[in-house]
């Protein structure tokens, strides 16, 4: 099992040692041709808009797609939620239109309104470290998406088949379980692929 993490912006590092400790083999994927190499992916935080020009750039919106349409299971954390998702509250444009959700840019505030906290996480038996920064959130959820878990009655991780999104930055902390939930979620993949 090989999972990626695109390495266009954001804690790329970070995520390939949370995947390592999952036990998946995890490389930066800096090219559309390494998606044929890959079972999963990571969309890791950044900043969205900047995010998602490049994916543009570099053929990333379509080629994303197409991995998507084959099942293989997507994972977007901070803005990689936002990329994912079908509707952006007060844009036009979303990114990869995967997810059916609204989210909001931002939604947690600025950079010193940024915090952590333990949060209860629907599939893992114990609360989970989840550090928030300038966090998205998602506002509304349509059919097929169940939601995993909420911050003070807010939407902050959800699971939509093959693709799972988090408000949130799994990787800034020790705690790897929510990529272990990922890693599960692309092992159970292959296996139905077979």
């Amino acid at each position: 099992m090989k999972i990626g993490v695109l390495a266009l912006q954001g804690a790329v590092a970070e995520h390939i040692r949370s995947l390592e400790l999952a036990g998946a083999e995890a490389v930066t994927v800096k090219r559309v041709e390494q998606l044929e190499e890959i079972d999963g992916i990571v969309i890791p935080g950044g900043e969205s808009t900047t995010i998602g020009k490049l994916m543009r750039k570099y053929g990333f919106i379509e080629a994303l797609q197409q991995f998507s349409a084959q099942g293989k299971p997507l994972f977007g954390t901070c803005a990689g939620l936002i990329v994912l998702a079908e509707r952006i509250a007060g844009h036009d444009q979303a990114h990869l239109s995967l997810m059916n959700m609204t989210v909001s840019r931002n939604a947690f505030g600025r950079q010193r309104e940024s915090f952590e906290t333990d949060l209860d996480v629907k599939g893992i038996d114990e609360p989970i470290r989840a550090v928030f920064i300038r966090a998205p959130l998602i506002q509304e959820v349509g059919e097929g998406v169940e939601v995993l878990s909420v911050y003070h009655d807010e939407i902050v991780t959800a699971r939509q088949g093959h693709l799972l999104a988090c408000s949130f930055h799994p990787e800034l902390t020790d705690d790897y379980r929510l990529h272990q939930y990922f890693v599960d979620m692309v092992a159970q993949s292959l296996a139905a692929a077979k």
